[in-house]
């Protein structure tokens, strides 16, 4: 898998950092739980279903009400991976979360009132990276470690192995949330865009100035579902609404995006209808972080009895990539397609290293009553 064959060294690296953004994974995962850890029950604990009357809805978010759903993909879905199973149930306490994905305005701000460095633009620090990689992978040169991020490359053409997922992304000097296409492109005039290029740490630190918080992994399936339990998107589980109610890819994948939906790449924020609790984008646009460590395993400790808000595993666990712990990230975006990435479904999960960014990922936020109590 190589961008480029005279930079072997780049390579190895890319291919290290790019593995997260593989949505389709045809190799049946790895059956070991070693590093699986259970939520623990809270017995007799009451859930909280009810917004409290002493809490008003902060702006810009909506009330999920507490809910026992079953989490993870129905038996049915065809489009189901592995680590999507098995569904279990799972009870979660009531919270509010943000309508829209946070976006170029409000990024800005933080950034304008902390003086915030994301990781995407920060010099990459080859001590700390080589931590992460197979032992022995030599230095590359200075002019490749610079802030950089992951970019789709919008001129792929007439590509036909899905399996090298290499031909279609870019590792993009100066791409960061200001420049998401790199040091020439500018998000001038996209307030109300998502913001990308966004790497775990840049999450958190905006979670800590504002308060809030990234949704685990059912909270985010709660709020996904709204009112409706059980369908496999966001409105029910009719596929065929899949171009009127979430931007995603139509067309040939990678080589031509029909934009049947209206848009090519990226929209605006709330470009689509919310789902039932008035909650946009929970189906493509782009991918958003949860807190959850991405265990292609963590399913299969959760059979059985009901978990009460579960946190996820206690460690990350991808056989896939091996060197890097990866965080949960759910919705897909709008390069998912069903011939190769039908990450819309609101089961479907994948992971992300900690230091990776791309132009298709980005976050929302979440605040529980107790922590706007303090």
């Amino acid at each position: 898998m190589l961008f480029n064959k005279n930079r072997l060294v780049q390579s190895v690296l890319i291919c290290v950092i790019l593995v997260c953004f593989s949505c389709k994974n045809e190799r049946k995962e790895a059956n070991t739980s070693e590093e699986i850890s259970e939520t623990p029950q809270k017995v007799g604990h009451e859930l909280v279903v009810e917004q409290p009357d002493s809490i008003p809805t902060p702006e810009g978010m909506v009330w999920v009400s507490g809910i026992r759903f079953t989490q993870g993909a129905d038996a049915g879905d065809a489009l189901a991976l592995p680590r999507e199973q098995p569904a279990h149930p799972v009870a979660v306490d009531g919270f509010f979360i943000d309508k829209t994905e946070v976006t170029n305005a409000q990024f800005r701000k933080f950034t304008a009132e902390t003086g915030y460095v994301t990781v995407a633009e920060r010099p990459i620090d080859w001590e700390e990276m080589k931590k992460d990689l197979p032992p022995g992978t030599p230095k590359p040169a200075d002019s490749i470690l610079q802030p950089r991020s992951l970019i789709f490359n919008r001129k792929a053409e007439d590509i036909t192995d899905l399996r090298n997922y290499a031909q279609w992304w870019e590792w993009k000097t100066g791409a960061n949330w200001r420049h998401p296409q790199g040091p020439d492109s500018t998000i001038e005039g996209k307030d109300n865009y998502p913001v990308v290029h966004i790497a775990c740490e840049d999450a958190l630190a905006y979670c800590e100035w504002a308060n809030r918080k990234l949704p685990t992994e059912a909270q985010w399936e709660a709020a996904a579902h709204g009112k409706m339990h059980g369908g496999v998107y966001t409105w029910g589980d009719d596929e065929s609404q899949l171009t009127q109610k979430a931007n995603t890819w139509q067309g040939n994948f990678p080589n031509t995006n029909l934009a049947e939906d209206g848009f090519s790449y990226v929209a605006p924020v709330a470009s689509f209808e919310p789902n039932s609790l008035g909650i946009y984008d929970m189906a493509g646009n782009v991918w958003e972080l949860t807190q959850d460590w991405f265990s292609v395993n963590y399913y299969e400790s959760l059979a059985g009895n009901e978990t009460l808000n579960p946190q996820g595993p206690a460690q990350s666990y991808n056989p896939e990539n091996p060197y890097q712990q990866e965080k949960v990230i759910k919705g897909g975006s709008f390069l998912c397609d069903k011939s190769y990435c039908a990450s819309y479904r609101i089961s479907a999960r994948m992971g992300q290293t900690l230091d990776s960014s791309s132009d298709h990922t980005g976050f929302r936020t979440i605040a529980t009553p107790d922590q706007l109590s303090k």
